[in-house]
């Protein structure tokens, strides 16, 4: 089965430090209309930083500044297994755009739980609602 390795950012509203964005994939893509953390892929010779960073510049015209790894996991899907890594992140600069999804909002974590996310975040989300994981 097909393995890929993805980063994802807990990125902070800059006027509320309890909400977090939230895309909604593309009608087309794999998990269509599911919500899930800004970021993606990581690729062959970069540091998952990097790939963060790289992934909100192309997908949401914003400069992260990224902080530590707050969370990651191993989800089976019946078509692909996803290593997850979730950082802590701020916007440097820009505004976000929905380049790379069909809607974008910020969000604290028990309006998340009411959102249909990927299967990979759920446990992410009740960790988040229970204070498990820590957002900073």
């Amino acid at each position: 089965m097909k393995r890929i390795r993805v980063v994802a950012g807990l990125i902070a509203d800059p006027t509320d430090p309890t909400r977090f964005l939230v895309q909604q994939r593309l009608p087309n893509a794999s998990r269509a209309n599911l919500w899930e953390f800004p970021g993606g892929k990581i690729e062959a010779g970069e540091t998952e930083p990097q790939a963060l960073i790289r992934e909100c510049q192309e997908e949401l015209d914003v400069t992260l500044n990224v902080g530590r790894k707050l969370w990651s996991t191993v989800h089976e899907y019946p078509d692909l297994v996803v290593e997850l890594e979730l950082f802590a992140a701020d916007i440097a600069t820009g505004q976000p755009k929905p380049l790379g999804a069909q809607a974008l909002k910020f969000a604290n974590p028990t309006e998340m739980k009411a959102l249909p996310f990927c299967e990979a975040d759920l446990p992410l989300l009740d960790a988040l609602v229970t204070g498990e994981v820590p957002t900073r």
